[in-house]
């Protein structure tokens, strides 16, 4: 069973999702939470392994949450956030923070449940193109340093495909951009997101705006 963390303000709202989730094979709501602060209590004692985050809310808000149930529950469980408007800098904070992709809460059951899937098994719920416009609307500019020293523990290939997930190529893309297996792909990327601590594909685009190996607008970008 995969077990999940329902979070939303609107009782209305939680109660319908926490229903449609009960009602689906293999789906188990464990918890309940009406705010930010309430879902990182209930995630450390319940340890759910998907949090459905809405990242609109009074107080402590979804992103906020996101960000400390990530640093904080362990193991760490995946967060698919819900939100009214795709272009969104909470949406930008919260896959920055590690969140493994977002929703519209207008999406259809069918689709909520299989991303719950989707993400509960490791995989990470973006389109490539909202990925990067979200990035390029809130991400803050490249700082000047040549190269940022963030990217020291790197080497040069695993830089390179850092630089092609920002681009939003797909692991298969990537290898055929480098003449080399998907496999290797993957074990680059796995190193250097464990170099980097980065919990998520989400992440690895942030960072590759963020220390400039991606700049909006250029040719290669």
């Amino acid at each position: 069973m995969i077990s999940v963390l329902v979070v939303d303000d609107q009782i209305l709202i939680r109660a319908g999702l926490a229903a449609l989730i009960r009602a689906a094979p293999g789906l188990d709501v464990v918890g309940e939470a009406a705010d930010g602060e309430e879902a990182i209590t209930l995630a450390a004692r319940l340890r759910p392994r998907v949090v459905l985050m809405d990242i609109r809310m009074p107080g402590l808000d979804g992103a906020a949450a996101t960000a400390r149930i990530l640093d904080e529950t362990r193991p760490p469980p995946r967060v698919l956030v819900l939100t009214t408007f795709d272009l969104d800098e909470y949406i930008y904070a919260a896959l920055r923070a590690g969140a493994s992709g977002f929703l519209l809460k207008e999406t259809p059951p069918e689709r909520l449940l299989a991303a719950i899937r989707t993400v509960a098994e490791g995989d990470t719920l973006l389109t490539p193109s909202v990925t990067r416009r979200l990035v390029e609307a809130y991400a803050p500019p490249p700082r000047p340093e040549q190269p940022a020293p963030e990217l020291a523990p790197l080497t040069a290939r695993e830089t390179e495909v850092l630089r092609l997930v920002g681009t939003g190529r797909s692991n298969a893309a990537i290898a055929r951009s480098l003449y080399v297996s998907e496999a290797t792909v993957k074990t680059h990327l796995t190193r250097l997101m464990s170099k980097l601590e980065l919990s998520s594909r989400a992440q690895a685009v942030v960072t590759a705006y963020e220390t400039g190996l991606i700049v909006p607008g250029r040719r290669d970008a």
